[in-house]
C-alpha cells in the first residue's frame, strides 16, 4: 500500500487546505448544523482561530473542548492546530465530575462549548462562565483566559507536537491523557484513506463522537484528507442513519452497539436501503459473530472490523478492504508498524500462541500528560507501547484479540479468554451482548457473564446454560449468569467492564 505520511512541519489542519486549489466548492462536512464546502470550512477554522487568538489563546496552550460531534468540535479541533495550542476534546454527555477532573489536569487556558448544538455542552460552559458568541455561523461559548495557566514549549517538528490530547475512557481505571501528536495523527488518518480508498466522490457518515480517537482520526480526519464529504451525527440515531443510507452514503462507521441498533429496525420491519454503499467498518469495541453474519446479509458487503487504542491513535490492525471473513480476525499489521507477542517475562511467545502485543511505530503516542511514570510503564526505552491486549496470530499474520490482560481469568488453574465465552454467548437467539468478569471465590476464579437481551426478547438463564454446556469446555462455562436490562456503556460503545466486575463483586 502506498501511502502519502506527513512531511516533518505537518499540521492536521492541512488536511482541509490541500484541496483548495482544486476542489473548493465540493462539499467537505455536514452536521446537525449546517455544511460546509472546502473553502468554507477552512475560513471557518481561520476565523475560529483568529477568535481564540484574540481570546488569548496561545501556542502551547490547552483548549478544553466540550462539545458533541459536529462542525463546530471538529473546526475548534482545526483551529488549535493553526494556533500550535493543544486540543483537548471532551464529550459534552460526560457528568461535570468527570469534565472538572480533565480541566484541573489539563490546565486549560480557555475552555469553549459547542453550545450551538449541544445543551450538554451548553451546560458545562455555563458552569465554568463561559460567554456565548458566533462565528462562521457556529454557535459557542467560552471562558475568560486563565492567566495562571502555563504553555507548553512548542515543537516544529510534527513527531513532537503535539495536536490532540485525549483522556482514556476510564473503563478500566482513572483515566489519563494521551498526548497524540500531528505525525502520529497524519499517519494514522493517511493508512486509513489509502486502505478503503477514500476519494471525493465518497460520503462517509459517523455518528462516534470526535472526542473519541476513532472518530477523530480514522474517519473524521481519513476522509477530510481525501478530498471526500464526510457526514457527522452528533448522536446516533438509527433512522436518521437510515435515511442517510438511502441518500447516498458509501461508507458507515459504527461501534457494534451501533450495528445492533441497524439489525433491530431491519428485524421490525425498517427498509434498508444503501445504493451506494461500499464499506461497512467496525471498530471500539469486541464484534460477535452472530451480529457480523446477520449485518452482512443485509447489506451484502462485509464488515472490515480493526483493532488499535487510543495510545496508537488508533490503527494497529485492519482487515483488507471488502475482505470476507468467517472469523472475527482484526486483520494485519497497517504500514509502518512493528509488532511482537510476548509472554509475561517479555519473550517472544511460539507462534500462534497467546501473549501480549507490544507495537512501535509512527502512530504510538508521545505519552501521558504529566504522568511520566504511567509513560514508562506504558512505552519502552526502545519505544514498545506496552498495549496491555492479549492476541494471537494466525500463521499469515492475521491478528486475533484475545482480551485485555487485567480481564484475564484463571479458573481451575486454565486460562479463560473472556472474548471466548462472550462470543458463545452472544450466538444464543436473543442476546443482544454480554459481558463476562471473573471474581475470586474460594482460592479460585468464579466466572459471571451479564446479559443483555434483545428488545422484546427473553432470555431463560437455564436454556442458556444448556447451550454454552455445548459449546465450552467445563472451566469456561460461567458459574453464574445475570440478566441486565441493559449492559452500562461508555459514549464510544465499550461495555463498562470495570463497574461489571464492581456489580460482580457485590452480586
Amino acid at each position: 500500500m502506498s501511502v502519502d505520511l506527513p512531511d516533518t512541519d505537518f499540521r492536521i489542519h492541512q488536511l482541509v487546505g490541500r484541496h483548495l486549489s482544486r476542489q473548493a466548492d465540493h462539499v467537505a462536512l455536514i452536521s446537525d448544523e449546517g455544511r460546509w464546502t472546502y473553502a468554507q470550512l477552512d475560513a471557518a477554522v481561520l476565523a475560529l482561530a483568529d477568535g481564540l487568538a484574540a481570546r488569548g489563546l496561545r501556542a502551547g496552550d490547552r483548549l478544553l473542548i466540550i462539545g458533541e460531534s459536529g462542525g463546530a468540535q471538529l473546526a475548534a479541533v482545526l483551529a488549535c492546530s493553526r494556533l500550535d495550542a493543544w486540543a483537548v476534546v471532551v464529550n459534552a454527555r460526560m457528568t461535570a465530575v468527570e469534565v472538572d477532573a480533565i480541566k484541573a489536569h489539563c490546565e486549560p487556558r480557555l475552555l469553549l462549548a459547542t453550545s450551538g448544538l449541544s445543551a450538554d455542552a451548553r451546560a458545562h460552559g455555563l458552569r465554568h462562565g463561559a460567554s456565548e458568541f458566533d462565528t462562521a455561523g457556529l454557535g459557542l461559548s467560552c471562558t475568560e483566559a486563565d492567566p495562571a495557566a502555563r504553555a507548553e514549549p512548542v515543537q516544529a517538528d510534527a513527531r513532537d507536537q503535539v495536536a490532540v490530547m485525549i483522556y482514556t475512557s476510564g473503563t478500566t481505571g482513572t483515566p489519563k491523557g494521551v498526548m497524540l501528536t500531528h505525525a502520529n495523527l497524519g499517519h494514522s488518518s493517511a493508512v486509513a484513506r489509502h486502505a478503503r480508498g477514500t476519494g471525493p466522490a465518497d460520503l462517509v457518515y459517523s455518528a462516534l463522537p470526535i472526542s473519541h480517537v476513532y472518530g477523530l482520526s480514522s474517519v473524521a480526519l481519513a476522509a477530510l484528507g481525501a478530498g471526500a464529504t464526510l457526514q457527522l451525527a452528533s448522536r446516533f440515531d438509527v433512522s436518521h442513519a437510515i435515511a442517510a443510507l438511502a441518500q447516498g452514503v458509501t461508507m458507515l462507521h459504527g461501534v457494534p452497539a451501533m450495528y445492533v441498533r441497524v439489525l433491530q429496525a431491519h428485524e421490525q420491519g425498517a427498509a434498508i436501503a444503501a445504493p451506494r454503499i461500499r464499506l461497512l467498518h467496525c471498530g471500539g469495541a469486541p464484534l460477535d459473530p452472530s451480529l457480523k453474519a446477520r449485518i452482512e446479509a443485509i447489506f451484502g458487503e462485509p464488515i472490515n472490523n480493526g483493532y488499535g487504542l487510543t495510545e496508537a491513535s488508533p490503527t494497529i490492525s485492519m482487515v483488507p478492504y471488502r475482505q470476507r471473513r468467517a472469523d472475527l480476525s482484526v486483520g494485519y499489521l497497517i504500514p509502518g508498524i512493528q509488532a511482537r507477542i510476548v509472554d509475561e517475562h517479555a519473550q517472544a511467545v511460539a507462534p500462534g500462541e497467546v501473549g501480549e502485543l507490544q507495537v512501535r511505530g509512527p502512530n504510538v503516542m508521545k505519552g501521558y500528560y504529566k504522568a511520566p511514570e504511567q509513560t514508562a510503564q506504558a512505552l519502552g526505552d526502545d519505544g514498545w507501547l506496552r498495549t496491555g491486549d492479549l492476541l494471537r496470530a494466525a500463521p499469515d499474520g492475521a491478528l486475533f484479540v484475545m482480551g485485555r490482560i487485567k480481564d484475564l481469568i484463571i479458573r481451575s488453574g486454565f486460562n479463560v479468554y473472556p472474548s471466548e465465552v462472550e462470543a458463545a454467548l452472544n450466538a444464543y437467539a436473543g442476546v443482544r451482548q454480554s459481558c463476562v468478569v471473573g471474581v475470586p471465590k474460594e482460592g479460585d476464579e468464579q466466572i459471571v457473564a451479564f446479559i443483555e437481551a434483545e428488545e422484546g426478547r427473553s432470555v431463560q438463564v437455564d436454556a442458556l446454560q444448556a447451550f454454552a454446556r455445548e459449546r465450552l469446555a467445563p472451566y469456561k462455562r460461567p458459574q453464574k449468569i445475570v440478566l441486565l436490562a441493559r449492559l452500562p456503556a461508555a459514549d464510544n460503545g465499550k461495555i463498562l467492564r470495570k463497574a461489571m466486575v464492581d456489580l460482580a463483586r457485590g452480586s
